[in-house]
């Protein structure tokens, strides 16, 4: 069995941590301190919020801006295109702002936001052929 873990740099482990509590993600309070948070979003697939001088232990070089230059899209799957924009209208409730305007093309809608450390996220509904839809909800 093969786990994703996403790295990302955060400003202010507790105010993120609280933004992505509001969209409904738990922790893992074992890989969790105050430098770090594991975020949850499947039984494989996991965040880590680390503060700047954490990740940057991690480099080689320095952090890029993720205000300035976009580095990562990060996509979750939703089960409706009424999860999507429910799960949007929570990520800017909670201090997140607009990126791109929603897309419908296709079988595929979502939307897309950044967080309150600036990185980039979409949210994506498929309609799978023979009428599944994307795997897990996106909370």
């Amino acid at each position: 069995m093969r786990m994703i873990f996403v790295n990302l740099p955060v400003k202010d482990l507790p105010a993120t941590r609280r933004f992505f509590d509001a969209l409904g993600f738990t922790f893992n309070e074992d890989f969790s301190d105050d430098t770090a948070a594991c975020m949850r979003v499947d039984d494989n697939i996991f965040v880590m919020l680390l503060t700047e001088p954490k990740f940057a232990e991690f480099l080689a070089g320095p952090a890029g801006d993720p205000e300035r230059d976009t580095q990562v899209l990060t996509c979750i799957s939703a089960a409706s295109r009424e999860e999507v924009d429910r799960f949007k209208a929570k990520a800017l409730s909670a201090g997140g702002r607009e990126w791109m305007p929603n897309i419908a093309f296709g079988p595929m809608y979502g939307c897309s936001f950044r967080d309150i450390n600036g990185h980039v996220w979409e949210v994506m509904h498929m309609d799978q052929p023979g009428g599944q839809s994307g795997d897990q909800p996106a909370n």
